[in-house]
Parts: C-alpha cells; sequence; structure tokens
C-alpha cells in the first residue's frame, strides 16, 4: 500500500524502520513534528523519526498543525493509501482522517481501552498493572476511542520501569503493524468497538508530579520510581538540594518513634538506604546527587555517607533558601 507515516520518538523511528524493512509498501511521504530545542545549549534538534527520514531519502512534513485547508489538500495530494500514526504528538481533524482510502490507523502502547491518553507506559506501571500491550486501532475523532484492529500483549514485570517497558513495546509493535496492514490490504481485518466503561485516562507526565509524597506507601512509592524511570525520574530534597531517586524496592519498614516519621532515614549500609513512608520501608538502592553521575547507593555511601545518616529527614528544609535543580 502506499503509507503516509506520522511519528515523531523513538518508537515512532522502530515502527518506520519496520515498514521499510519488509520492503511491501511505498512510504510516500512521513510527517513529525517540527525540529524541537534540546541539550544544555537548546540547539534545535531532529525527531528520531526525521532523522530516519531523511536517511532513506524520504519526503518530510513537518507543519505545527493539520487544520490548514492548505496543509490538508497536501496531504490529500499523496493519494494515500492509508496513514500509519504512532506517537505524532498532534491531533488528526476529520478532514485529515477520512482522506487516505482506508482511514488513519494508530499504534497504541497500551491495551485498549485500559489507558488512553499520552504516557500509557507509565500509567500503566504506576498503576500496578500485571500486563501491556500494544493496540493497533481504526483512528476517529476521538482520543485514542477508535476500533481495534489488533491487540498482542506483555508482561509487566515487578522490576520493569517506564523505559524497559517501552523497549518490550517497541519490539512487539512493529509486528503487530505489519501483520494488520496485511489483513487490511486482504479485506480480512476486523474491527472491534472499544468499551468504554473499561477506559481509563493517561495524562501526559509532569514534572512536578515527580517528587516523592513520604506519607504514601512504599509500595506506591516504588510503582512510582519504576515508571518515571528514565523520564522525568523522581526526586526528593535533602539539605535543600533535589536528589533523584532511581531506583528502589519495598523494604521493611520502623516501629521505633525516632524514625516514624514519613521521609525518614532508618539506616543507609550495604543493602541501599532505607527510609521510613507512610505504609512501610523503602529500599533505596541507585540515586543521583546535584550536578553528578547516577550511582548504586552503596556506591554513593562510599564518599558521602554524612549525608544519609539515621535520622534525617527528606523533604525538610533547614532554612528559606531555595532548592537546587540541577
Amino acid at each position: 500500500m502506499r503509507i503516509v507515516f506520522a511519528g515523531t520518538p523513538e518508537f515512532a523511528a522502530q515502527h518506520l524502520q519496520a515498514l521499510l524493512d519488509s520492503g511491501d509498501h511505498e512510504i510516500v511521504a512521513v510527517y513529525t513534528q517540527p525540529d524541537r530545542p534540546a541539550g544544555r545549549g537548546k540547539k534545535l534538534t531532529p525527531s528520531p523519526v526525521k532523522v530516519l527520514a531523511k536517511s532513506q531519502g524520504l519526503t518530510i512534513h513537518q507543519p505545527l498543525g493539520l487544520k490548514d485547508p492548505e496543509q490538508q489538500q497536501i496531504l490529500a495530494q499523496l493519494k494515500a493509501d492509508i496513514m500509519v500514526v504512532v506517537a505524532y504528538g498532534l491531533l488528526l481533524p476529520p478532514a485529515i482522517l477520512d482522506t487516505p482510502k482506508y482511514g488513519c490507523i494508530n499504534v497504541h502502547a497500551s491495551l485498549l481501552p485500559r489507558w488512553r491518553g499520552a504516557a500509557p507506559i507509565q500509567r500503566a506501571i504506576e498503576a500496578g498493572d500485571n500486563e501491556s500491550g500494544i493496540t493497533i486501532m481504526q483512528m476517529d475523532v476521538g482520543l485514542d476511542t477508535g476500533d481495534m484492529l489488533h491487540t498482542i500483549r506483555c508482561t509487566i514485570d515487578d522490576h520493569d520501569t517506564g523505559g524497559s517497558l517501552h523497549d518490550k513495546l517497541a519490539i512487539i509493535g512493529p509486528p503487530a503493524l505489519l501483520v494488520t496492514l496485511q489483513k487490511i490490504a486482504q479485506g480480512k481485518a476486523v474491527a472491534e468497538k472499544q468499551d468504554d466503561t473499561q477506559s481509563n485516562y493517561a495524562p501526559k507526565i509532569s514534572k512536578q508530579e515527580a517528587l516523592l509524597d513520604w506519607e504514601l506507601s512504599a509500595d506506591i512509592l516504588c510503582r512510582k520510581i519504576r515508571a518515571f524511570n528514565p523520564f522525568p525520574v523522581t526526586y526528593t530534597t535533602l539539605n535543600n538540594e533535589r536528589i533523584r531517586i532511581w531506583q528502589a524496592e519495598p523494604s521493611v519498614g520502623c516501629t521505633d518513634t525516632t524514625f516514624n516519621v514519613p521521609g525518614t532515614i532508618i539506616e543507609a549500609g550495604t543493602s541501599g538506604i532505607r527510609v521510613n513512608t507512610g505504609e512501610g520501608g523503602l529500599l533505596i538502592t541507585a540515586l543521583q546527587l546535584p550536578g553528578k553521575k547516577r550511582l548504586p547507593a552503596v556506591e554513593l555511601l562510599k564518599s558521602r555517607a554524612e549525608l544519609f545518616s539515621s535520622g534525617t529527614i527528606f523533604g525538610q528544609k533547614v532554612d528559606d533558601r531555595e532548592i537546587t535543580t540541577s
């Protein structure tokens, strides 16, 4: 089929690569987000999809939006059979959805209708789900509400992070997309309506959410730490500095009234830094000081053990200075 591909991050680029490798379809154009400032120098940086498309000599479009009739006419002139959308980041108006012969399909990184929205991978881990997967759906005007064409499942393990689950889904997604396209071309695709009563909204992750609330239980905090790794990475504060928490696991809490305030360090040793929470203890095993590299807790303690002495409380300000955010 003649395919218009729309996507932006690395997850989308892996699906575009699979289409190119298959040799079964013609990519007539690639749509991706405009170049954005990135890095310390805020240099304009192309998306992973643009980098791949450019290396393959594909036609690239980077509109700010698709509501403009001129942009809609440009797409119509491509005479595409189908538009494949993978984490594009722009809403498609009805005029776009109806333009290709077979409409637009979306590769969504969750088991619909469980998580609709921008951050289904992280929200699934944060909520304690046991499984995730890829759903390929026929797009409509709603937010991830279209009929499901193909679903493939994978387990969420106890130690999966947002990054590791992303990688799992990036492996199973491309083959599922190729199978779905084949079914559509052969007229064998079967559309299944979603049960709206089973849906949840997965909003985009904000950096403000990454601040750990020690009043929560150790289990909830652990899931959040895993979900927000590698972005935006959870953090707490200590001596007015921001400490990133990369890895942790539930541990035994403390009944000693000296340490029962949530956020209090119970002990720091060879296994990590044990902190009391609203319910149970949390063992921090990897963390990062401002301006430093991520380190296993046991390595950091060799040089900075004085920071994590028993009785120290995370989240308390020692004075009115601003918290360091580097």
